[in-house]
């Protein structure tokens, strides 16, 4: 049967209306109290949580959905209390409304003012520099006594291992159990007392005395040396990029905060 254009016309408006209420549906994951929740909602938690490094998953779809049906009816409840018009309500809301725009202007800063390749290269390079120098391998043992530590040197100097005496005698945990040793390090990364004995000696020398420093009394003694080793720039690139941010950032809240126009007068300068 053929129907007429009023029927076809007629026809199709049902099939538009029928369609609405399913397209409004889309757009939102629930209705609660007959208020619409929408899916737009959803989708800006999540995305918050990826970012977060929370991996995407069937699960965490569903954890979102239920976290925004469930704020909405709490919301709801609160609004028919009267909640949103108390004056603490107001002033949180005012102290939510500064930390998002501040967050805002900031981050809109970084991502405008990222680090260049040249400019992270250029600060590897001044680091490593800085770092420059020679690092020693010793080892050394650590006693509460000075007589205890006199003793010990007398029977390496008779002979006996010193890699062994520090394992049996050493109260320093880290490296006792290795025979003392503490691996290549700069000489200045150790406490004063210990990094001058270790300085004053020569590559094979132990200490003739027992160094006393504030963890008890060492002997030591100096293993090798080698140039200062230091990551490849690849390894150490996104910790210099997040420095020279910082750097950035920090230059560019002195700058707002200098043309700002105040009376007020700051307790840290």
């Amino acid at each position: 049967m053929k129907l007429s254009v009023p029927a076809t016309r007629a026809a199709l408006l049902l099939s538009a209306c029928l369609a609405a209420p399913l397209a409004a549906q889309a757009q939102n994951i629930a209705i609660v109290n007959g208020k619409a929740v929408p899916k737009a909602r959803a989708d800006a938690l999540l995305e918050q949580a990826i970012k977060q490094g929370q991996p995407r998953s069937p699960e965490l779809e569903a954890q979102v959905r239920d976290e925004i049906v469930l704020r909405e009816i709490f919301q709801q409840e609160a609004e028919k209390r009267g909640l949103a018009a108390s004056a603490e309500y107001r002033q949180q809301m005012e102290f939510a409304r500064q930390s998002i725009l501040i967050r805002q202007l900031f981050g809109d800063f970084e991502k405008k003012n990222e680090p260049s390749e040249a400019d992270m290269k250029a600060e590897y390079e001044k680091i490593k520099a800085q770092q420059a120098g020679t690092e020693i391998r010793a080892r050394h043992i650590l006693v509460e006594g000075e007589d205890e530590a006199k003793a010990l040197i007398a029977q390496i100097k008779g002979g006996a291992s010193f890699e062994d005496l520090a394992k049996k005698h050493s109260k320093d945990p880290g490296s006792g159990a290795n025979g003392g040793d503490l691996d290549f390090a700069n000489p200045n990364s150790y406490v004063a007392e210990f990094s001058r004995a270790l300085q004053g000696l020569k590559k094979g020398e132990m200490t003739d005395a027992p160094v006393k420093s504030q963890f008890g009394w060492h002997i030591i003694r100096y293993e090798d040396s080698r140039p200062t080793q230091f990551p490849e720039y690849e390894a150490v690139k996104g910790q210099i990029k997040q420095r020279l941010q910082q750097v950035k950032l920090a230059a560019f809240r002195d700058e707002i905060r200098a043309k700002a126009k105040t009376d007020y007068k700051f307790a840290t300068q």
